[in-house]
């Protein structure tokens, strides 16, 4: 639905030029909800800019739902924004003028989208949508923060648009009526609307279906973020920077048991099993680990060598990203809480390896 390809963008003040986002490539699914993370500065903000079209790249493409958006001129892409993509903003941008059922039938008017004695229902169905109906003839002033936020998102909606891009939508918003607003762009998803979120808020994150981190105008590994949490924005990036790929198709030896060990290994996609092998027993399975998970740590930590095979699951490939052991050395010397972490799961698999070695030896 949303693919950004080495995108650029650079401001010039009177300090210099400098470079907001480096080369970003980002590709979001139809039917997602993803949320957009950052310090203050990362890009976040201008990353989500890119998509809605409101500022333009300095170099690189943004093509959503299949149409190349920096291609068209000002006025076709604000035509097709407003078929195409529903905007939130975090100060609701209603205007102050119009009540609230004029501001939902806006977008409407602008793009000529249905007909003319059509649009009122339209517009009150969607303020009715997101519990609004009674106060669709107030302006913005006479009612709450929260239900302003909501009439955006009505707004946001009127076009019947596949894609929303929201920038801090509940950065205004107490908690409850934050909590409002994610429950109804968790409605829409299953509806299947398309959602990027930008927000500040931990909290928000766990609602959604995936998190992109920005830091310093770069994307950290999606991967990178699942495996090590405990990083900071900019250890995360290093660690980034530093990764090696590598896929393996089912069935494959990933490592052999017993095998010096020179990398931390992340699952990006697929399953690998973790196996006790044995020469004189059968095999024991010890594990599967799945996306999000890692193996090669044990050995890392404690020394030696491979204390168990580990091989692709048979059911599919498995996409792999490895840091080498040096920087992995390194980064531990540098987070004490993703260590302790660590070591603490080094015993627990250390301990359930020798729990399959005894059932092993009782077969």
């Amino acid at each position: 639905m949303i693919q950004l390809q080495k995108v650029v963008k650079k401001f010039k003040n009177a300090a210099g030029e400098f470079t907001v986002l480096k080369g970003v490539d980002l590709t979001l699914r139809s039917g997602e909800f993803v949320s957009i993370v950052g310090k203050s500065g990362s890009g976040k903000s201008t990353l989500i800019n890119m998509i809605t079209g409101i500022d333009h790249p300095t170099a690189g493409q943004v093509i959503v739902n299949k149409t190349n958006i920096y291609s068209m001129n000002e006025s076709q892409r604000a035509l097709w924004r407003g078929k195409n993509l529903g905007v939130v903003f975090q100060f609701f941008q209603l205007l102050p003028m119009l009540n609230l059922l004029e501001n939902v039938m806006l977008p409407m008017d602008y793009i000529g989208m249905y007909d003319f004695d059509e649009r009122p229902g339209r517009a009150l169905d969607l303020l009715k949508m997101v519990g609004l109906e009674a106060q669709a003839l107030k302006l913005p002033v006479a009612v709450s923060t929260g239900q302003q936020q909501s009439a955006a998102i009505a707004r946001a909606l009127a076009t019947d648009p596949p894609v929303i891009c929201a920038d801090e939508p509940t950065g205004n918003l107490d908690s409850r009526s934050a909590e409002v607003i994610i429950q109804l762009f968790d409605r829409l998803v299953k509806g299947g609307k398309t959602i990027a979120m930008v927000t500040h808020d931990p909290s928000l994150t766990e609602r959604t279906s995936r998190t992109i981190i920005i830091s310093d105008g770069e994307l950290i590994d999606e991967t990178v973020a699942r495996c090590l949490p405990l990083l900071s924005h900019p250890q995360m990036l290093e660690v980034t920077h530093r990764l090696e790929r590598s896929t393996f198709p089912p069935g494959s030896n990933i490592l052999q048991q017993g095998q010096h060990v020179d990398y931390f290994f992340m699952i990006v996609s697929g399953v690998v099993e973790v196996i006790l092998c044995g020469e004189k027993r059968k095999d024991v399975t010890i594990a599967r680990l799945g996306p999000g998970q890692f193996f090669g740590e044990v050995e890392l930590m404690r020394g030696g060598k491979s204390i168990a095979c580990v091989r692709a699951a048979s059911e599919g490939a498995v996409e792999l990203v490895a840091l080498h052991r040096d920087p992995f050395i390194q980064l531990l010397g540098e987070s004490s809480m993703t260590e302790e972490t660590l070591g603490r799961l080094v015993q627990i698999r250390i301990e359930e390896n020798r729990a399959a070695d005894q059932r092993g030896k009782k077969r």
